[in-house]
């Protein structure tokens, strides 16, 4: 059946091309290409866009916005393009909208504790910047120095330091954003307490650009701790043993700034990517860091780790020794997928949950006979397993199919959640239902509707 269109693509793009002034357009297929597919992932609904735009100011946000009411073409925001659940590749025949070429520290305020960003501005450039003014931007993702704080917002990521200074949400205080309907809003504002309306600020952190265009963020900055960074590694029998232990820390009163936990398989694949040597030790691998120690806290530190079976425990203060630690957590990802087909999840359950989860996990993959890597951020219970199947096999095995919904299962038996800081896109959003339960899942679709009456903003993703 042949279908016809009321206008052509060329006078869409036409139109498009009218509206973004200081911003580009591409439509040449290369372009397209990458921009459309995130690597190593593939979405049912994916396909080809029909223009790539990089937004000069928010008035080419709004500009696309326009065109894409005025000709019903869904609009799928990207900042970094670093998704991981299929949060921001294109859908057949529409507009990717993206704001990394909208990326100005706008101002950083030592006196008010506070940044000004647009959403392109990479997170490890702000923190960089807030560093010599004596501050510091706390959230601290893994891929902290390639993705950007609107993605970071727009996902409500999380990362190393969560276990003390917390997620992207709480580092927010306000932000702009672009309405489906043209309308550019101020949210929150520059004060650390704000009581006034709905908090609709919160609303559109970890949005995934459901309900606006995010186009700039105000973020609280932290002075610089005193003290001394201290940081170091402790190895375990197991991870559940490792679970036990961070658990533990936890509560101490030491206030860790990071507890980040790795496998042995993981271990052996780092030592293979770095060079290094720690899978002689075996076991399972605490990466540690207090950032403003005192020698109380790093005994407290120390006699913990001593009471629940730690061997080969090193702890440095030294900040070249420090770096290499932070660098071997963070390549952690690129290590693990090396030469393998993957699929990372991102669980997060209440702290004294963890340990069981280890266990479970372990079952699992024992059982369907699958290697899955197990890492993530213990000190806030936060778990990533990944499964890894040979490169040559192009199809995703049905083993690896059947060890997520138990899994996913588990999570939520234990009170936890599917998606701890990674988003929910279109790997996780069937799932709304059974997480949310079904009053709270319509309630989601009517905030939708709401803020995005035709659908055209990220259309399936997030709430599906």
């Amino acid at each position: 059946m042949t279908v016809f269109k009321a206008f052509s693509d060329d006078q869409i793009l036409a139109f498009l091309k009218d509206q973004v002034k200081a911003g580009t357009v591409y439509t040449d297929e290369a372009t397209l290409q990458k921009q459309s597919f995130s690597p190593n992932l593939s979405g049912d609904d994916s396909g080809l866009a029909l223009a790539y735009i990089e937004a000069g100011n928010s008035d080419d946000v709004k500009g696309v916005l326009k065109t894409a009411r005025k000709y019903h073409i869904a609009v799928i925001p990207q900042d970094q393009f670093t998704t991981t659940v299929i949060g921001a590749d294109g859908v057949a025949g529409s507009f990717i909208l993206s704001t990394k070429k909208m990326n100005q520290i706008v101002e950083i305020s030592k006196a008010d504790s506070l940044a000004v960003v647009q959403p392109g501005v990479i997170n490890g450039d702000l923190d960089e910047a807030a560093r010599k003014e004596g501050m510091f931007y706390a959230p601290d993702p893994g891929s902290k120095p390639i993705s950007g704080i609107g993605g970071n917002a727009a996902t409500n990521a999380g990362g190393m330091s969560t276990v003390k200074y917390g997620a992207t949400k709480d580092n927010i205080l306000g932000m702009k954003v672009v309405l489906a309907d043209g309308r550019e809003i101020k949210l929150g504002g520059r004060t650390l307490k704000q009581a006034f309306g709905y908090n609709l600020t919160q609303l559109f952190v970890g949005s995934e650009g459901t309900l606006g265009i995010i186009t700039e963020i105000t973020v609280k900055l932290l002075p610089i701790p005193l003290g001394t960074p201290t940081m170091g590694i402790a190895f375990f029998d197991d991870m559940t043993k490792l679970a036990e232990g961070v658990a533990a820390i936890r509560i101490s009163g030491v206030y860790p700034t990071m507890l980040e936990a790795l496998d042995s398989a993981t271990i052996s694949a780092l030592d293979t990517y770095e060079g290094t040597h720690y899978s002689e030790n075996s076991g399972a691998m605490l990466i540690f860091k207090i950032d403003s120690s005192t020698p109380e806290t790093v005994k407290v530190l120390n006699d913990l780790l001593a009471k629940y079976q730690a061997k080969d425990v090193q702890v440095t203060t030294d900040a070249t020794e420090q770096a290499a630690l932070e660098k071997l957590r963070r390549d952690m990802l690129p290590a693990i997928f090396a030469g393998q087909n993957h699929i990372m999840e991102d669980m997060a359950m209440p702290l004294s949950k963890l340990a069981p989860m280890m266990d479970y996990i372990s079952e699992v993959g024992t059982k369907l006979n699958l290697k899955i890597y197990v890492a993530g951020h213990a000190g806030d219970g936060n778990v990533h397993p990944t499964i890894v199947w040979p490169k040559e096999v192009t199809e995703t095995p049905q083993a690896v199919v059947e060890a997520l919904q138990p899994m996913f299962h588990k999570t939520l038996e234990l009170g936890g959640t599917i998606s701890g800081e990674h988003a929910v896109g279109m790997l996780k959003n069937q799932w709304n239902n059974e997480e949310l339960g079904e009053d709270v899942d319509q309630i989601q679709h009517q905030i939708k509707a709401l803020f995005d009456p035709m659908g055209i903003l990220n259309p399936k993703r997030k709430i599906n």
